[in-house]
This record gives C-alpha cells, sequence and structure tokens, in this order.
C-alpha cells in the first residue's frame, strides 16, 4: 500500500477543512481525487506533500510518516501542480539537473528518461529556453517532465489537463498508465470527470472536507442507486444531496 491517509484533519489557520479523512491509494492504482472547489482536494493534496501540518490523524506513504524520514518521505513523491512553479532564471536544462539533484538521482540514466518525456512533450529542442519563453501549457509540460523522470513511488497530480492541448492529455494519460504497470500509484484531482472516469480505478468524492463516497465507477452507482449514470451524474447528486 503506498498512500495511506487515516482520520486526516486539517487546514490553515483556525479554520479546521478536513474533518477526519481517510483513504487509500494501493500500489499500482489510479485515484481520482474529486470535488467541487472549497471541497478539500487541494488541503488534501498539501498535506501529503507536507506543505501543511495536520492537527489530527495520520498519513503514511509505504508505512512512513514525514516526521519520521522527511527525505526518504519527500523522494517517495512526485508532484504536478496546478499552476506550475518554474524558476525564471534556470534553463529547461537546468530545471532538469535541479531535479536530478533534489532526488539523488544517476545522472546520466536519468537523463535518458528525461531526454524520452522531452521527445513525447515535444520540448526535447527548446533545453536552453528560459520559462518566460514557455506558453502556460508547455511550462505544464516542464512540470510533467520533472515529475514523471524521478523515480517517485506515489505521483501527485493536481488538474493535470488544465492548459494542455489535446495530444498533450493522449501523452500524460499513456505515461500515467505506464507508471501504473510499472507498480506506481497516482492520486489525480481533476474537474474534467469524463477523462478521469475512463483512467481511473477508483474515484474519492469530497465534499466539505470529509470524504463522501470511495469506491469504483459501479461501486458508485451501487451507492447512489443510479445504474445507468457516469461519474458526473452521481458527482451532481452527490453534491445536491449534500447541499
Amino acid at each position: 500500500m503506498t498512500l495511506e491517509i487515516k482520520d486526516l484533519t486539517g487546514g490553515y489557520g483556525q479554520v479546521a477543512v478536513l474533518k477526519k479523512e481517510s483513504f487509500t491509494v494501493k500500489d499500482g492504482q489510479v485515484v481520482g481525487l474529486i470535488g467541487l472547489n472549497g471541497a478539500g482536494k487541494s488541503t488534501t493534496i498539501k498535506h501529503i506533500i507536507g506543505l501543511l501540518t495536520p492537527r489530527g490523524g495520520q498519513i503514511l506513504i509505504d508505512g512512513m510518516s514525514l516526521k519520521q524520514d522527511v527525505e526518504n518521505y519527500r523522494k517517495k513523491i512526485a508532484y504536478v501542480p496546478e499552476m506550475p512553479i518554474l524558476y525564471p532564471e534556470l534553463t529547461l536544462k537546468e530545471h532538469i539537473d535541479l531535479t536530478i539533484m533534489a532526488y539523488d538521482l544517476d545522472h546520466d540514466k536519468t537523463w535518458e528518461n528525461a531526454n524520452r518525456l522531452l521527445k513525447t512533450f515535444r520540448l526535447d529542442n527548446k533545453l536552453e529556453w528560459f520559462p518566460q519563453n514557455f506558453s502556460k501549457g508547455m511550462k505544464q509540460k516542464v512540470m510533467i517532465v520533472c515529475a514523471f523522470m524521478t523515480e517517485a513511488r506515489l505521483f501527485i497530480i493536481d488538474e493535470p489537463f488544465t492548459g494542455l492541448d489535446p495530444l498533450a492529455v493522449k501523452d500524460l494519460l499513456d505515461i500515467v498508465e505506464e507508471k501504473k504497470q510499472a507498480g506506481c500509484s497516482v492520486l489525480m484531482s481533476t474537474h474534467i470527470l469524463a477523462t478521469v472516469q475512463d483512467h481511473a480505478d477508483k474515484f474519492i468524492l469530497l465534499n466539505n472536507g470529509q470524504v463522501r463516497a470511495d469506491g469504483t465507477l459501479d461501486e458508485l452507482k451501487a451507492k447512489f442507486n443510479m445504474q445507468d449514470a457516469n461519474l458526473d451524474d452521481i458527482y451532481i447528486k452527490m453534491s445536491n444531496e449534500d447541499n
């Protein structure tokens, strides 16, 4: 089991956004984290990657908490944020070298993997470019390359399709499937439910900082008694019921 969240309570300042949230993401599993704005998706992710400290509960990756071993815990995670975060003074090549150093990776082996990803996302001829030269979609592709060239076991992707062209979306989903087949885990937060419905093994439906439902599409259909529904239908019904 890669990621285990047990009774997680937390948020910002004195505001408790998450209230005893619990779910798991197992090895070789792609999980869709679904919720309206303010449901707790980004707050959950920030707790997992260590930007926020839980008030209660546990977050474990392969049985290890952040407090037990900060360096090894973080090496197990690769994160693609919703808004690309790049260093304006570094070229694309330097971003890749920085990632290699941060994760303490083998230089030559990692560059082989990076070059394959750069070619896939049509960035291989832009190694000397600075972030100011990139469009938002290209910046997102840089973040994706830097995440998926690592040896992380858990990939966390927040709204990954924002700004990507259809070909890049397909390329990303192919890489997610490749990592899944290699036994890695992927937690994907997105509002584009039709896409994630076809590529995730199960779904975590969040509302008001709590897990409202957790399961495969068939399990969610049974839970909400909507046998012919898609993920959009189920989520809309859940939101209307809770509100």
